[in-house]
């Protein structure tokens, strides 16, 4: 199993998804496309692609002139029927690749976070054996409209569309189930100027909303990361 991971920015990691690509001896192609890193032509070369989060938004093309390249790759992997997997802005970019509405701005949501499913999550390969409810790690300012075609999945109070899918094997989450508490714990330093910018507060309330919130989003997301990679 061969799986291309699109980074579009410093220091998000792969957390939970690697590890149970990890499980499947998986090998993976990192592509920083953010520093220059050239995307394949095609997807002929792998069985799925995973697009990370970012701070750009989804329509910054100027930021980031690879994104049109990567909005016909992700067609490319759908085409195909190869499974594609993005998170946070990676999921943003799926919805525009297939004709939905990015909206920069609006929706911020940062912290352990309430999702609830959809009833079409109930019958999902990757979501059925999910809670009705969870918590799972957020941190975004923008969202989308669905895709003509999509499935939603999931929701928030804040954010109506958390989760979806397209054809039968991509999947965007706008909640970062790859983040488990060390992988947050590592975003705290990587991004700490960041965070006492926009979330001042964080580093005084994080450990005790890790502790409340933490054990359940964890389990969480590595049953969405298995079950993801089940159906590669």
């Amino acid at each position: 199993m061969r799986v291309l991971v699109v980074q579009n920015y410093e220091s998000t990691g792969l957390g939970q998804v690697g590890e149970a690509l990890a499980e499947v001896g998986a090998e993976l192609d990192m592509c920083n496309a953010h520093l220059g890193d050239a995307l394949p032509a095609n997807a002929s070369n792998h069985d799925a692609i995973v697009m990370l989060g970012g701070g750009q938004n989804a329509l910054d093309d100027g930021h980031s002139p690879y994104f049109p390249e990567l909005l016909a790759l992700i067609r490319d992997f759908v085409d195909r029927d190869k499974a594609v997997l993005g998170i946070c802005l990676g999921s943003q970019l799926l919805a525009r690749a297939f004709g939905g509405q990015n909206r920069i701005g609006g929706a911020t949501e940062f912290g352990w976070h309430t999702v609830s499913l959809t009833e079409d999550a109930l019958d999902d390969p990757v979501f059925a054996e999910l809670p009705d409810r969870f918590s799972i790690f957020q941190w975004h300012d923008d969202t989308f409209t669905m895709p003509e075609g999509a499935i939603r999945l999931a929701g928030s109070g804040v954010t109506g569309n958390q989760a979806f899918r397209i054809g039968r094997a991509a999947y965007g989450t706008q909640f970062h189930f790859e983040a488990d508490r060390k992988l947050v714990r590592e975003w705290n330093e990587a991004f700490a100027d960041v965070l006492a910018t926009n979330q001042p507060d964080w580093p005084a309330r994080h450990d005790a909303e890790a502790e409340r919130h933490g054990p359940e989003a964890d389990a969480v997301g590595q049953a969405l990361a298995r079950a993801w990679v089940a159906i590669i």
